[in-house]
Parts: C-alpha cells; structure tokens; sequence
C-alpha cells in the first residue's frame, strides 16, 4: 500500500512549474537557454507599489490578518470592480487569496463533490483540470482548435452541459492562445447558461487588461447581469502590475461561495501576506498610466514574435488580442527528423528538440490540452526574443 494519497495519482505536476525549473537547473549547469515558457512579466513591480508595502512594514502592518483578507484591501477590490466592471460587490463578497491560482483552487475545493462536472474549453491554463480531478470532480473538456479562433461557440457549450455540470471555467483572455471573446461572443454564452440554472461561471480575468488593437475587455457577470447572483469573478494583481511574487489574487461572488472559499483558505495558508494586501491597495488605488505604457511594448513584442514565427518553415501562428502568449502551431514539422535523428512525432517531441538542439525554452501543446502546438511567452527583452526567434528558424530548417 502506498504512503501517497490516491488523489495526487489523478493530476501531474505543474508542466510550465516544472519547465521554469529544468530551464534553472540547465542556466545553473552552464548552457545557454532562453526561456521562452514562465507566464510572468520582465517589467518591475511599480515604484509607488513598493514604496506603499515599504512604509506598511515601518507602520508594523506585519500581523495576521481576516481569512478574507484586510477591510482596505477587499474594499480597494470592489471598488476596482464597481469602477472598471460595473459589478457592486459588499467586501463580504470579497475574498483574497496567495495569487489567482490559490482562489481558483479555493472555489473548486469548497464546491466539487465526487462525480461533479467542469467545462473547461482547450486550450486551457494547465491547473484547471487537475485541480478539479484534485477536487474529485471530472473535467469536461470542450475543444475549440485554431479554425475557431481558439474560442469555445455556444453550440459547444451547449453539447458539453450535463445534469451533472456544476462549473464552466471560462478565462479570456486566454492563457496559453491570447484569445479573447467580444462582448456579443460572452452574450451568447450567456444565453446558453441561462437555460441551464444548476450550471455556475468561474471567470478568470487575470489578463484583463493586457489586450490590443483597440479590443474591449468584458467579463461575464457584466455582460449577463442575471447570472450574476452564479458568477465568481476571478482576477489578480500577477500579469498587469508586474506583481507574481507578491501572491495575491482575488474575487467576487455570492457570500456564500465567498464564505465556502474562506473556509477552505482558513484551514490552508489563512490568508496571504499583510504586506501585499497594503500593496494591493495602492496598486489598485493609485496610478495606473504605466500599464499603458507596458501593453505598448507587450504589443510590439507580439507583433514581432507573429512576423517572425510565420516565416518560419513548418510553423503558423495567429495573431493574439490579449495576454502576452502566442500559440503557434508546429504541425509542419511533425514527421521530421533532427540532424541527431530524433524523430519529430508530436509537439512535445518538438519542444524537447528545441531545447536540447538550440537552448530554447517553450511548452508544449499538450499541457494545454491542443495539439500540435507549442506555447510562446513573450514577456521578455525585445533581445531575448529577436535571438531565441532566430535560434527556433534554426532548428525548424534543421529538419529533415
């Protein structure tokens, strides 16, 4: 019999977690990688953001505080709510966990029973489905490939609700594509979810303001203001403030989900750092004009990564509205062979190839539940990017 719980046989270990650390441990050996995998921006906490966690120490902010995080923290949050989604939220409708990851983790802890089902639309951020098999739940994948624009169409959402279904987990834009729906796109999701009362919506708007050419941000419970009273709006400080070390995200919902969550965190980290809930206030409270400054430079990182893997033999990559991922497809390389004579059989045959040959880093399409595809991250130097571009033309042209 084995020491280990059952449960953890169910799920993987995080694949872009465990690439950051093989990527750390080939830099630490001496080869020269470029890592193209970590979902995390190269830009630096703002100024006044730190300054704000700085003087809560000297002020001795340095105590537990709530489950749910500081009246002033969760207060800053339904006001960014109320001013940037129209949702009014009370502060006992708020809750803030150690990061977007742990809140997400909370809800599908505090609700999932055995059996239960989860929509999740691939490609999909790699946690969700193993959280939910963590939870004892299944997910249900529902697949919207290339052709669709990576976007999950009601019709799908349709064919994929059970008696059974307990969540849609819908995050745009998206992580690993970069795509995001309209407004009329979420309008008529919505009014699929309308006929399906038992069926609840955990949105995860992390990249919400991470997007380009003029595209409109909207979240569900805003566009379809009935499914609100069965809408947890997800979101965090990780990607737009340049803050994934601080560990702070949040959400919005009903009390009693919000009460459910709090009651999974109480017995978990209960709550996450004083300090970055002081943070957090500032972030949201203060300045914002550096982000416009950021989604510029993220925009012609995309731009110049799009160009450049579409000219690429074997390669085709769409061009994203959001986040700062692209998701090319390397399908024109499958069957090929590397000069060592390794067989290029799937996208993670390719993705090992391009580490090992050229000391480019990028995740493979499979952990995002879509084939044959591979995860761009742009959030780095312009540097970076313009010498693992010519690295991947490299190895492409290499095969055979």
């Amino acid at each position: 019999m084995s020491f280990i719980a059952d449960a953890l046989g169910r799920i993987q270990p995080s694949p872009t977690v465990a690439l950051t650390g093989k990527v750390n441990e080939l830099k630490a050996a001496g080869r020269d990688i470029i890592g193209l995998g970590a979902g995390e921006p190269d830009f630096d906490t703002p100024d006044h953001i730190k300054a704000a966690a700085i003087e809560a120490i000297n002020r001795g902010e340095t105590k537990y505080t709530a489950v749910s995080g500081t009246v002033a923290a969760r207060q800053a949050i339904a006001d960014k709510f109320k001013r940037e989604n129209g949702l009014e939220y009370t502060v006992d409708q708020i809750t803030i966990g150690c990061g977007g990851k742990q809140v997400l983790y909370n809800a599908i802890m505090a609700t999932i029973n055995e059996g239960d089902e989860v929509i999740i639309p691939a490609p999909y951020w790699v946690s969700y489905p193993d959280i939910v098999l963590l939870a004892g739940g299944t997910p249900v994948v529902v697949s919207a490939g290339i052709n669709s624009g990576f976007k999950m169409t009601p019709e799908d959402l349709e064919a994929a609700i059970t008696p059974k279904t307990k969540w849609l987990i819908f995050n745009s834009p998206s992580n690993p594509t970069g795509a995001a729906y309209t407004t009329d796109e979420i309008r008529a999701l919505a009014d699929v979810l309308v006929k399906h009362p038992h069926v609840w919506v955990m949105t995860d708007d992390i990249y919400e303001h991470l997007v380009y050419d003029g595209f409109e941000f909207s979240t569900m419970a805003q566009v379809a203001p009935e499914l609100f009273d069965r809408t947890l709006t997800v979101n965090g400080l990780a990607k737009a403030y340049s803050m994934t070390g601080w560990r702070v995200g949040y959400a919005g919902g009903p009390k009693e989900i919000i009460a459910a969550i709090n009651k999974v965190q109480s017995q978990s980290t209960t709550h996450t750092s004083s300090i970055s809930q002081a943070a957090t206030v500032e972030a949201l409270n203060g300045p914002q004009d550096f982000m416009k400054e950021w989604v510029e430079t993220f925009r012609g990182r995309r731009d110049y990564v799009v160009k450049e893997l579409n000219n690429i033999p074997g390669l085709s990559c769409p061009t994203p509205v959001g986040a700062f991922y692209v998701y090319p497809s390397c399908a024109g390389a499958i069957g090929k062979k590397t000069p060592s004579g390794m067989e290029i059989n799937n996208d993670t045959d390719f993705v090992t190839g391009l580490l090992e040959d050229e000391g480019v880093a990028v995740v493979q399409g499979v952990a995002f539940g879509l084939e044959p595809h591979f995860r761009v991250s742009y959030a780095t130097s312009t540097e970076n990017l313009e010498n693992a571009m010519g690295r991947i033309r490299r190895f492409c042209e290499s095969l055979v």
